[in-house]
């Protein structure tokens, strides 16, 4: 486990995990987001992505933590616990979050593509939901989005040495 600095915020120290989470997401090859869920200052869940392993689209981050969270806690309702995950939830794990009833989300990045807590849809505050989540969203945004950033540069690259490899070689 990697030393988190004593002056980060609660909330950085958390999410710090979650980055931690989505670092193991990038070893795999897997698009480098991470989660987890905290109960009474504890982490009692951990995911990062892992749809490509397992050629499963329920693979999300937040869906591994939210799974180990329910658990460890012996019950589908996570009614007083966190959720940090480094890209802002989309529609499947939204629902999971609001199903769960998790208290609070903290994220990092944004996800102008899927995401559905800001930037396409507003799920979590939905009133007309049965339950509603406290949203809290940039916590670390920088370190976050740079995380993706560099590995869709990487995966470009790839892509872009190969086909120029494929003209040479025919």
């Amino acid at each position: 486990m990697e030393k988190i600095n004593s002056s980060l915020s609660e909330q950085q120290k958390f999410m710090k995990m979650a980055i931690a989470e989505a670092k193991q997401a990038r070893i795999l090859d897997e698009v480098p987001i991470g989660a987890i869920v905290v109960h009474d200052g504890q982490v009692i869940g951990r995911g990062h992505n892992m749809r490509e392993k397992f050629q499963d689209v329920t693979y999300h981050a937040e869906m591994l933590a939210i799974m180990e969270a329910c658990t460890n806690l012996g019950s589908w309702r996570l009614e007083d616990c966190d959720l940090y995950v480094t890209l802002e939830p989309c529609i499947m794990c939204s629902g999971a979050i609001i199903n769960a009833r998790i208290k609070n989300v903290y994220y990092g990045a944004t996800d102008p593509k899927a995401g559905a807590v800001d930037s396409l849809y507003h799920l979590l505050s939905d009133s007309r939901l049965n339950h509603q989540v406290n949203v809290h969203s940039g916590v670390l945004r920088g370190e976050c989005s740079q995380m993706l950033k560099n590995f869709f540069r990487e995966i470009r690259r790839r892509r872009k040495e190969a086909r120029r490899k494929n003209k040479t070689n025919p």
